[in-house]
Formats: structure tokens, sequence, C-alpha cells
């Protein structure tokens, strides 16, 4: 059995298409710094045409890592943040759990390019749960709470702690939420 963190087949591919929102969000951010730079303009499209069943799951799961080190080669926080939701989103071909890094990653992004506004990070992920669709909720309310399941992304470790882990916690209770 595989870990309740990876999801079905279709179910990648529903909540791929909302984290490829969530992170074009903050694409911006990495864009103004690195304009000539296309590797999470292109993770974002790849992973909206795996949504849209043009891209198959074995050659994405391959192509996961293309471009990974891209959010160390900007300088800014908020920056580096937005290449990561970029990254995460690219992964969900992989596990479906990345679509709630995607996210957190994107909030993240957000909060950091505007410290003087404390609520960017809440009005982000309302965004996030505002622009869910029914599917896509109910795709995400399959993953095991994070930090519970050791079997992926949410498991112990980047995702679980910190900023992130909160924010992914965020998500979760707002996905538990009824319908919007």
């Amino acid at each position: 059995m595989g870990s309740p963190q990876t999801l079905s087949e279709a179910d990648r591919r529903i909540v791929a298409g909302w984290a490829a929102d969530c992170a074009q969000r903050v694409l911006w951010l990495f864009e103004s710094e690195a304009p000539g730079d296309s590797r999470p303009r292109d993770a974002i499209a790849r992973t909206r045409a795996f949504a849209r069943g043009e891209l198959g799951v074995a050659e994405e799961i391959r192509r996961r890592f293309v471009g990974g080190s891209v959010a160390s080669e900007v300088v800014t926080p908020s920056a580096a943040a937005a290449a990561k939701a970029a990254g995460q989103a690219a992964a969900i071909p992989h596990m479906g759990a990345h679509a709630l890094g995607a996210a957190a990653y994107a909030a993240k992004a957000a909060g950091l390019a505007a410290p003087d506004r404390p609520k960017a990070v809440t009005d982000e992920i309302q965004w996030q749960l505002s622009h869910i669709s029914a599917a896509t909720r109910t795709a995400l309310r399959q993953l095991p709470p994070v930090g519970e399941n050791r079997s992926g992304p949410l498991g112990p470790g980047l995702l679980a702690s910190g900023l992130l882990g909160t924010l992914i916690r965020d998500l979760q209770a707002g996905l538990a939420g009824a319908e919007r």
C-alpha cells in the first residue's frame, strides 16, 4: 500500500490545477528578481498540463527536480519562496500532498513580500481556500494532518515544521470547514 499522501492519479490531477493557481499568484515575486529565468513559470505550466491530462505521471516524476536549485539562486526570501511554490506544484505527479506545500510556500512568499502588512499571509490563505473547487477540497481532505504520517512531504520535516507547518495546518483547518 502506498502512502496516504500520494492520492490517486485522478486526485493528483485535480489538485494540480489549484496548486498551480496558488504558485502563479506569487510568481511575479520571483520574476521581478530573475526576469530571464523561466524555470518556475515552466514548472507551473507543466503542472497545469499534468492537471489537464496532457503529461504522464512517470515523465513528470522524473522532471520534478528540474530547476530545483532555482530558489537558491535568488536573493530575496519572497522570490525563493515563490520558486519553491512552483517546485512543490511540479512535484504533485509524484505525491498529491505537494499541493499543500505549493499553497503554503505561496502564502509564505506573500507574507515575506509584505512585511508591513500583517494580514498578507492570512489573506493569501483565504484567497486559496475561496478559489478551490469542491473536487479539489474533497481530494485534499483525504491527506493526513501535517506531521502525523511519516511517508511523505507532510511528515516530520520541512513542510511540517515552523511557519510552513503552521500554514499547512491553517489550510487543512480551512479545508475541513464548510463548503464555500
